[in-house]
């Protein structure tokens, strides 16, 4: 992909004066300028992308050798791991921590399998937690679609470039910064080493093929995780466990385990739930190259946790929308419609305003849930991810579906006279 297309770009390559973090924030700017009128979803960045899947083809004239099979399947778990433990578990939540040089040791790795800079990685990424599966996720199937998630997202104008703003602990390393402008120069050093090591064999198989189903093997955890699999942990999300994505991607297929608590390094939280990298980051700690690896709470693991208010807010959103809001509403609109004091309620009501919900709550309207049944159709929708959070649920769900009812009351039609 091409690193500076704009002028301003340009001139933040070459400009000293600016550090690591000014640097990254004009550039984001820069961006958004050059990009505000231009949101196409495939653009000349796609060029490379496509080349690297077309390069694989070339196997059939440069043959596969064992030399360079043993090379892919090394590449792809040693570059897994870069992307796992590096882009994701450090660079994007900080789940353990490392030296200086260690650091920068697991930015070259995780940027050798050529998924840009880290801090561009750790940025959309934090973001897509904080928007997990809502229409501002960059790659949610729900919203987006399975191919659009899957890997159509990557060519959106609008992601080429983040809110560095959002990583101001990873701008501060000039080193890091220096990586950003610079994301495809391991993965190329790579190549150039796997030709010299087995020949052309060794640069389409060894090179090409890994980074492919390196490729793939990462953006499965944003479609296929959202997607297909079991839901441990009520998360507000899509998210789900995966055994089978789990071993492809060294772990990450715990994407539900993932969610449900961002902060552990471990992400199978049981121990029949493979998590290779994990393992490989707790003999690192043996010898003191990282450290306080981020451990699930027990309460958490148990699912005993009370669930966070963002989290009840999505829960009982999605309650609501199995509701018919509109059916309710022309329940409640009928029966007023049979009493003279339609026409007072509904003044009662637009002069409430936010006070609406309360106004309504405290009117006998049979057409609505009472707590107990809303809470007993929160518990039956979540069966699959028990909580103890389903009263907090429930009560949240029920103001929203009363505010709901009464939206379509005012803004809807009037009701036909009694009689």
């Amino acid at each position: 992909m091409p690193a500076f297309s704009h002028p301003d770009q340009q001139r933040l390559a070459c400009d000293p004066g600016l550090d690591g973090k000014d640097r990254m924030t004009e550039r984001h700017h820069a961006s958004s300028e050059a990009t505000e009128f231009h949101d196409d979803i495939i653009y000349p960045a796609t060029l490379p992308f496509v080349l690297v899947h077309l390069a694989c083809f070339a196997a059939i004239w440069t043959g596969v050798t064992a030399e360079a099979l043993v090379l892919c399947v090394v590449l792809y778990v040693v570059r897994m791991v870069g992307v796992t433990a590096g882009y994701h578990r450090y660079f994007s939540h900080r789940s353990f921590k490392t030296s200086r040089v260690g650091q920068f040791l697991l930015a070259l790795l995780a940027q050798s399998s050529a998924q840009r800079g880290v801090l561009w990685w750790a940025a959309i990424h934090r973001h897509h937690h904080l928007h997990s599966d809502t229409e501002l996720d960059v790659h949610s199937p729900r919203h987006h679609g399975f191919l659009y998630s899957h890997v159509g997202w990557i060519f959106a104008r609008r992601n080429d470039e983040v809110d560095y703003s959002t990583v101001p602990d990873l701008t501060r390393y000039p080193e890091l910064v220096w990586l950003e402008r610079h994301p495809y120069v391991v993965a190329a050093a790579l190549a150039v080493g796997c030709f010299l090591l087995a020949g052309w064999p060794g640069l389409v198989v060894g090179f090409f093929w890994s980074t492919v189903l390196l490729y793939h093997g990462t953006f499965m955890i944003n479609s296929l995780a959202h997607v297909h699999g079991t839901q441990r942990y009520l998360t507000g999300d899509d998210s789900r466990n995966n055994w089978w994505l789990a071993l492809i991607t060294l772990g990450e297929g715990w994407h539900n385990n993932h969610h449900a608590y961002q902060r552990s390094t471990r992400q199978g939280f049981r121990w029949w739930e493979i998590d290779p990298t994990y393992y490989v980051l707790r003999v690192l700690s043996w010898f003191r190259i990282v450290w306080d690896l981020g451990e699930p709470p027990p309460d958490v693991v148990r699912n005993e946790r009370r669930l966070g208010r963002k989290v009840v807010e999505k829960a009982a959103h999605q309650i609501v929308h199995s509701y018919p809001v509109e059916k309710i509403a022309a329940q409640v609109r009928a029966a007023w419609a049979q009493t003279p004091t339609w026409e007072e309620l509904k003044e009662k009501l637009r002069s409430a305003g936010a006070g609406a919900e309360t106004l309504l709550a405290g009117i006998h309207l049979p057409q609505l849930p009472s707590f107990e049944e809303m809470r007993r159709h929160v518990e039956q929708v979540f069966a699959h991810a028990p909580t103890v959070s389903l009263d907090e649920i429930a009560e949240r769900a029920r103001a929203l579906l009363v505010q709901a009812v009464a939206v379509r009351l005012l803004d809807g039609p009037e009701p036909a006279p009694a009689g």
